[in-house]
């Protein structure tokens, strides 16, 4: 399917937020050079979240990942969009059957970097590190029991902000957030071998409505195959894990030609324990990520396994 500067302009629904922004247009660009168009055929349609509303409280508590997309659910769902943009890592797990996921772009570094300590042994002793994400205050308080987590939201920005008037020692901010908004000189990237990324981290996910063919002919143009695949099989592991909103899962995944290597971590909230294990399996075995899930779940401790308890809220 071609389209010209005659057809109906593409509506992109997308968060308010500069990260999410920048995200929608990196998606609108995409799509306008695929397709030999103008970017301003792709009408980007802006809706300030729940999430980004509420900023004193973890997500868990409120209602988790449902809170950055209900809003683009709903302009989706009634046609005042054709499609949303999402990171990955923020979209809930159990979606509408109405939705479809049209294309995911090429995921960017899924590495995390902290700010204000050159590594987490470089933390000082006793150290406030503020986080909002169960997966990196378990990682953290694994690595280093002697630091205290507390709860730190907000845009990157205003983040970094707060983190350098000292309100936190430190703090933690995904690599790819940063390099999408030109930020990539800032804080000490993680190994990603010792620090596990969270599931989708990296990644945009686009999301059209189902039997919207046409929309999904002109998404399709923009699917990159390997990063679809890793995200799918990283969907599929927090399907089989049934998380809810306060359990901490990290994930590693690698295409290998046609296989997938996936190395996963579970742990107690308070870091204390961690159960974690490494597949590889072929990436039209849908049911590897399960599993690797059911090998985690049938040897985590149970501090572990009554974080993952079947909630339909997943973990981040």
């Amino acid at each position: 399917m071609t389209y010209d500067k005659q057809d109906t302009k593409f509506r992109l629904g997308t968060r308010r937020s500069p990260l999410a922004m920048a995200q929608a247009e990196e998606a609108r660009d995409r799509l306008a050079a695929a397709h030999g168009i103008e970017p301003a055929h792709i009408e980007i349609i802006a809706v300030t979240a729940s999430g980004d509303r509420i900023q004193d409280r973890p997500l868990a508590e409120i209602g988790g990942k449902a809170l950055w997309t209900k809003e683009l659910d709903a302009w989706l769902a009634t046609g005042e969009i054709d499609f949303a943009v999402h990171s990955a890592k923020d979209v809930e797990t159990i979606r509408p059957e109405a939705f479809a996921i049209g294309a995911v772009l090429p995921r960017e570094d899924v590495r995390d970097v902290l700010i204000g300590a050159e590594s987490i042994h470089a933390l000082p002793q006793g150290a406030v590190v503020g986080t909002s994400a169960p997966r990196r205050a378990a990682q953290l308080l694994h690595a280093r029991p002697d630091c205290k987590v507390v709860t730190f939201r907000g845009n990157v920005a205003t983040r970094l902000a707060r983190q350098a008037a000292g309100e936190v020692d430190a703090t933690f901010l995904a690599a790819a957030g940063l390099r999408r908004l030109g930020e990539t000189g800032t804080g000490h990237l993680l190994d990603e071998n010792q620090w596990l990324p969270a599931p989708g981290q990296a990644a945009i996910l686009v999301e059209c409505r189902a039997e919207d063919e046409r929309t999904r002919s002109f998404l399709a143009a923009i699917d990159d195959a390997p990063s679809r695949a890793a995200v799918l099989a990283e969907r599929a592991l927090l399907a089989s894990l049934g998380g809810n909103c306060h359990s901490p899962v990290a994930v590693l995944t690698r295409p290998e030609g046609q296989d997938i290597v996936m190395r996963a971590a579970l742990y107690s909230p308070d870091g204390a324990e961690k159960v974690e294990g490494e597949a590889r399996f072929a990436v039209s075995d849908t049911a590897g990520p399960a599993r690797l899930g059911a090998d985690l779940l049938a040897r985590a401790v149970p501090a572990i396994a009554v974080h993952f308890a079947g909630s339909t809220c997943r973990a981040r």
